[in-house]
């Protein structure tokens, strides 16, 4: 097949425009289609992305417009040609995030999906895609951040022609635009650049450099122990640096990221700060999906069908697991320590604890459930739904703890993840993709392990029952309990959104507040005659005992309602895990467990 040819240029960054083109060589005789993803792999919500093209239009070869229809939201119908057939477009690129394009005279970003048109009949085509850069002398310092190869006569980092052996290459190498920091370190012996976009003060690279490497190449030598052989030729880790912000997203050879500006480590101060830790663990997070969901896919993921939602019940498999080892390569890479650790597990279990949802909902429900339930969340979410990001990262846990304490160690949850990286991942991309069936899943952790996992399965991925975690961590040396502050205020049983106004976010399964009739989105205003605002909820309520009985007003839209509430016990305010003396019994398996 002929190369499909784009080219895109930041046409107006005051005005957030892209314009792209896309040509055609040999188009299909009765009339090209093209067709705009309507989601992008990776974020499970159909976002319906050609909404942001404002203008399209058609030529021949000789320049002369040609007629085009569309058929449906995100494609469009031209009509017969002879020769080639260029199409020209603006999308309008103002979405700061990790899924779409975003473009100002600062800085730009776009991901494939949303800027470059599908040629359907010519999937499988090379494409060629040339990146100008935008017109002024404010622009002159701009450069080109991504993991596409550059094309013969492009230099790294710069403006001109990228290449992608198909379509589905194209689209999974975000693009960068703009002014950034730049870093590069080597992972056994594999380059990988740090790109941040944004104003950063004090920005230590070189700490940042240092902790990613130990990550990477925890992670590399996770999969491919004896050769340390990376998946890929180099990667690029490209952030966007901005007050208030958190995500990100995989890629076959990049991640795109947005973080907190104040999270990134500051020149000179040693100690690791919470923000730092938890940007280390969404790098880690997107890095350990360069296996596992870029390359070990779902089988309804190989190929995508990017015109529909793509339905698979292991999510918790592809997500949830990559949650557990986000923070676990942290430890085990000497980034962070055991009782860091700790912590971080501890709050995993706390979040998914004060859900009821997890009582109703199966990981592998959740899973199927993404593009409706996880992606579209409302004030109902904590009764009705688990994360299968969370409670599939406890439920990896519990593999891992299982199939250690079964084989004495031999086994454990790293040799499923090495059984499906030779088997499913390690070759993807070369010849014809092959998924992981929903069916198989079982049979393959048994044969990977030897362990006997069936309660698990049946209780943790298809039931609701609460995971066994305390009795899993005891034989580890390691003790997992609720706490409770002393003398904590009693509880509404209901989350307040943050504001002036003491409005209710969300109202939990069988809460004080739910049995009183008060529900998300009424707005408390007294308790016992004393006004209540967002700022003074947790002082008056500290006045009282669990079990007392107070008179609540509140405002539902414009009606006064007045209820009697009988307060709740404190909640939980933590689960704390702790690891037992040196000298005590499970300390040899623990540290093979944190330390593999």
């Amino acid at each position: 097949m002929k190369p499909i040819r784009y080219t895109i240029v930041p046409s107006q960054p005051a005005a957030h425009l892209f314009e792209v083109t896309v040509t055609v060589a040999d188009p299909d005789p009765a009339g090209q289609r093209f067709m705009l993803p309507v989601w992008i792999p990776g974020s499970y919500m159909v976002r319906e992305f050609a909404r942001n093209i404002v203008t399209l239009r058609a030529f021949n070869d000789a320049g002369r417009k040609v007629r085009v229809t569309k058929t449906d939201k995100h494609t469009w119908q031209v009509a017969p040609v002879k020769g080639a057939l260029t199409l020209r477009y603006e999308v309008y690129a103002w979405d700061l995030s990790v899924r779409a394009a975003h473009l100002d005279d600062t800085t730009g970003f776009f991901n494939g999906t949303s800027v470059f048109l599908a040629v359907p009949g010519h999937e499988d085509a090379p494409c060629v895609v040339e990146i100008q850069k935008p017109a002024g002398a404010q622009y002159r310092q701009w450069r080109v951040a991504t993991a596409l190869p550059e094309a013969r006569g492009t230099k790294r980092y710069g403006f001109g022609e990228y290449r992608a052996q198909n379509y589905d290459e194209l689209i999974d190498h975000p693009v960068t635009l703009g002014e950034f920091a730049l870093k590069t370190f080597k992972a056994h012996g594999v380059p990988h650049d740090i790109v941040i976009s944004g104003r950063v003060v004090g920005l230590d690279m070189e700490r940042l450099a240092a902790d990613l490497k130990r990550i990477c190449e925890a992670q590399i030598a996770l999969f491919e122990p004896k050769s340390k052989k990376a998946p890929v030729d180099r990667y690029v880790f490209m952030t966007q640096a901005v007050s208030d912000g958190y995500g990100g997203l995989e890629h076959r050879a990049s991640t795109a990221l947005i973080c907190n500006r104040g999270d990134l480590p500051v020149t000179g101060r040693e100690p690791m700060t919470e923000g730092y830790r938890t940007y280390l663990g969404l790098c880690s997070h997107e890095y350990f999906h360069t296996w596992n969901v870029k390359r070990i896919k779902p089988a309804a993921f190989a190929p995508y069908d990017l015109t529909r939602e793509n339905y698979t019940s292991l999510l918790w498999l592809f997500e949830g697991f990559t949650s557990y080892y986000d923070d676990l390569i942290l430890v085990r890479s000497g980034v962070i320590t055991q009782d860091d650790y700790f912590g971080l597990v501890g709050k995993v279990v706390g979040g998914v604890q004060r859900g009821s949802g997890r009582l109703k909902q199966t990981v592998a429900e959740s899973s199927f459930d993404a593009w409706v339930k996880y992606y579209r969340q409302d004030e109902n979410a904590p009764n009705a739904i688990v994360s299968y990001y969370t409670k599939g990262s406890l439920i990896a846990l519990a593999f891992d703890l299982t199939i250690r304490a079964q084989t004495r160690n031999r086994k454990s949850l790293d040799d499923v993840m090495r059984l499906l990286w030779q088997r499913y991942g390690r070759d993807f991309y070369r010849g014809k993709p092959v998924g992981v069936e929903e069916a198989d899943v079982e049979a393959l952790f048994a044969e990977a392990t030897g362990a006997n996992l069936a309660e698990l399965f049946t209780d943790g991925v298809r039931g609701t029952v609460d995971l066994p975690l305390a009795a899993l961590l005891a034989p580890f040396g390691v003790s997992l309990k609720p706490e409770t502050d002393v003398g904590a205020k009693p509880s509404l049983g209901a989350r307040v959104r943050g504001g002036a106004d003491c409005t209710l976010a969300a109202v939990h399964d069988g809460s004080a507040a739910q049995k009183a009739g008060l529900s998300a989105g009424d707005v408390l205003v007294a308790i016992d005659g004393l006004r209540v605002t967002g700022a003074n909820l947790d002082a008056l309520l500290a006045r009282y005992l669990p079990g007392a009985k107070v008179e609540v007003h509140a405002f539902r839209r414009d009606e006064l309602r007045v209820v009697q509430l009988k307060l709740d016990a404190p909640e939980v305010a933590r689960y704390v895990l702790s690891a037992a003396d040196s000298r005590a019994a499970g300390t040899r398996a623990r540290d093979r467990w944190l330390k593999a």
